[in-house]
């Protein structure tokens, strides 16, 4: 297969920045389609406003948007060719499905955690839990700990939190449920902390339901990527290089000032279910400027769901093949 270079793309993403005359000529013609999966947090925000601001149809790729589950349904339907494309965490379910052969084409990163404070992604213990005498978390043995699913980032970020104080999982109660059910687990007891992430993070601080317990966890480590189904990128490259464009367009927008415009807050409150005023001041993840992954950061999540018995492989023999070189 031949591969898209970083060339192509960032000479794409130069094309919009000097000429917005690039939209006429492709809508003069039908658009390649991309269905694209999506989770409703502000992490997903370059292609919430890529689409609301009318990116993709810009660099020519007409894109929709669709909600998703978790990785594992993320990437069988990429693998099946039901969908073209999404982004999903690094998950024990990813690196098993590409050791098995799954026809997915890893393209870029679509975020990753700053390495500053507040995070976008903290460990959090609920206000009964605090006001009954949880402190650290060493506090937290014994007790209930919410967790988004089994073999995700979640899950590695909850054990790199549970480090901070001498824990492991087989010290806790794992209770796996997503982050906008936390909201109602801490107000009745059900959970006394757990992983979180924005816009619902702060949504729990201004309801009084959960405090920030740790933030310094996952300082750097890649939060997620963006895959397509390999035959559509064999078949589609420009495409994918009009989607890429658009996608790190937006995302620069947002790193240069963007959460600041009204516009790009109703963009991404239309899609994460939440009030504008919501996403006003919430701390918000960062990505490479042209999309590369660090794969450093993969490797050790890789190794920590290795070590778990949820992956049996090394991430280098797997990923070998299935990235498309974009960098």
């Amino acid at each position: 297969m031949s591969s898209i270079t970083r060339r192509d793309l960032m000479a794409a993403v130069a094309a919009a920045a000097l000429a917005t005359s690039l939209a006429a000529p492709a809508l003069a013609q039908s658009l390649p389609q991309v269905e694209f999966l999506y989770s409703p947090y502000a992490d997903y925000a370059p292609f919430f406003v890529a689409k609301e601001f009318g990116f993709f149809e810009e660099f020519g790729v007409d894109v929709t948007l669709s909600p998703k589950g978790d990785t594992a349904e993320t990437i069988q339907m990429l693998a099946s060719g039901n969908i073209e494309a999404g982004s999903a965490t690094w998950a024990s379910s990813l690196f098993n499905a590409l050791d098995r052969g799954a026809t997915v084409a890893i393209i870029a990163t679509s975020a990753r955690m700053p390495s500053t404070v507040p995070s976008p992604s903290p460990f959090m213990v609920s206000q009964l839990a605090w006001d009954a005498g949880v402190r650290t978390v060493a506090d937290l043995k014994g007790k209930r700990i919410g967790i988004p699913g089994p073999g995700g980032f979640g899950m590695f970020s909850v054990g790199k939190a549970l480090e901070k104080g001498g824990l492991t999982f087989e010290d806790v109660e794992p209770v796996f449920l997503p982050p906008p059910a936390t909201a109602a687990a801490f107000a009745n007891g059900a959970l006394d902390a757990g992983w979180s992430i924005e816009p619902f993070a702060q949504q729990l601080e201004k309801q009084g339901l959960g405090r920030r317990l740790v933030e310094d966890h996952t300082f750097g480590t890649e939060l997620g990527l963006i895959a397509f189904n390999q035959d559509f990128v064999t078949e589609n490259e420009d495409a994918v290089v009009q989607f890429m464009a658009a996608y790190l367009k937006a995302a620069r927008l947002l790193d240069t000032g963007g959460w600041k415009d009204d516009k790009v807050l109703r963009a991404v409150a239309k899609y994460t279910g939440t009030e504008p005023d919501s996403l006003r001041g919430i701390p918000y993840t960062i990505r490479s400027e042209d999309g590369a992954i660090d794969m450093a950061s993969v490797r050790e999540q890789e190794e920590f769901f290795r070590s778990r018995g949820a992956s049996n492989m090394r991430v280098l023999s797997i990923l070998k093949g299935s990235i498309v070189s974009i960098f």
